[in-house]
């Protein structure tokens, strides 16, 4: 009986490998950040290794996520970060809503909630584990951006509206 439940397994476990879903691999910068901030190298290079993943249009996916269901968890990952901040189509939202994601960003930053413990937990992306000096960096070209939108904008426009209940 258990080898019977146990071939039925794996015959389950082979049979969804076939079952993927789509890939977030788009390469349109029509409303990228870049278009509309300056994102100097330092920073770039910082947004891409810890945070692009999750928050663009353009994951580099690793190995396991081929392996479902991890590529499935991985994805439903991926479009949740992006529906809270999405870089690739920054620039698409309302100027309030450009400015309260960077002030978001400023705060996740600050908390070390972002990038998520669970992304660099056991040395997945060793890469995308900020120092104290990455923290900064980020910090400090968001509250350039913001500083920038308080001088380009009027006040009224970089506040978000008040929700209608």
């Amino acid at each position: 009986m258990l080898k019977k439940v146990l071939i039925g397994l794996l015959i389950i476990f082979i049979a969804i490998q076939f079952i993927r879903p789509s890939k977030n691999e788009s390469n349109d910068l029509t409303y990228d950040i870049s278009t509309r901030y300056e994102v100097p190298g330092e920073v770039d290079h910082l947004l891409k290794i810890s945070c692009n993943d999750c928050h663009s249009n353009k994951t580099v996916y690793p190995w396991y996520a081929e392996v479902q269901p991890i590529g499935w968890w991985l994805s439903e990952h991926v479009e949740n970060g992006k529906r809270h901040l999405n870089f690739s189509e920054f620039t698409k939202k309302p100027i309030a809503v450009q400015n309260h994601k960077f002030e978001e960003t400023i705060e996740m930053i600050e908390k070390k909630a972002m990038p998520l413990e669970e992304y660099t937990y056991l040395g997945l992306h060793p890469e995308a584990d900020l120092s104290e000096e990455d923290r900064k960096v980020i910090i400090n070209w968001a509250k350039t951006q913001m500083k920038y939108l308080e001088e380009n904008y009027p006040a009224d426009s970089l506040v978000m509206p008040k929700r209608r209940k």
